[in-house]
């Protein structure tokens, strides 16, 4: 069994018009609900064992304020091919990791992010900024990742989740 994390980037700025997209960075909203995921990542016990992030400056950041409030000892690995990625490439990707990791998490945008959703458990969820959809696949090796054969386990939307508490 393997579990994928995966993790929208948090709110990004558009005040700067000259920036391009890519070097866009987080809002002050994003730098609140970056770790504020991280920490309920860490509540829940979700720790994945690998971080793979768009190297895009809003997720790049997202993974590593999440990271951060993991205390994960490993760097953050960053994937070109995650950026503006459609499921067929975050499924290359997926099958790419190695067979050690247990768990996986990859940090990435949309509309690739809920089309993968979609296509690896059949569910149609959407994936505002900062959500984190956890997904087992009954693998061995993530080389065996297939789409239609994840199960979604949940959802995690930051603005759902503040409004529990």
């Amino acid at each position: 069994m393997k579990t994928l994390f995966l993790l929208r980037h948090a709110k990004s700025s558009w005040s700067d018009p000259q920036l391009s997209d890519f070097d866009r960075p987080l809002n002050e909203r994003g730098r609140r609900t970056a770790p504020f995921m991280g920490q309920v990542m860490r509540e829940r016990g979700y720790r994945p064992a690998i971080i793979i992030s768009s190297p895009a400056r809003r997720a790049k950041d997202t993974a590593m304020l999440v990271a951060g409030v993991l205390e994960h000892p490993e760097s953050i690995q960053f994937e070109d091919r995650l950026y503006e990625a459609g499921p067929q490439t975050l499924l290359s990707i997926t099958r790419a990791i190695d067979i050690d990791h247990s768990s996986a998490m990859l940090v990435g945008h949309n509309p690739g992010t809920e089309g993968f959703v979609r296509l690896l458990t059949g569910k149609n969820e959407p994936m505002p900024t900062a959500s984190l959809a956890v997904i087992e696949l009954a693998i061995e090796s993530w080389s065996d990742a297939e789409l239609g054969r994840g199960n979604l386990k949940e959802v995690l939307r930051p603005k759902e989740l503040s409004q529990q508490d």
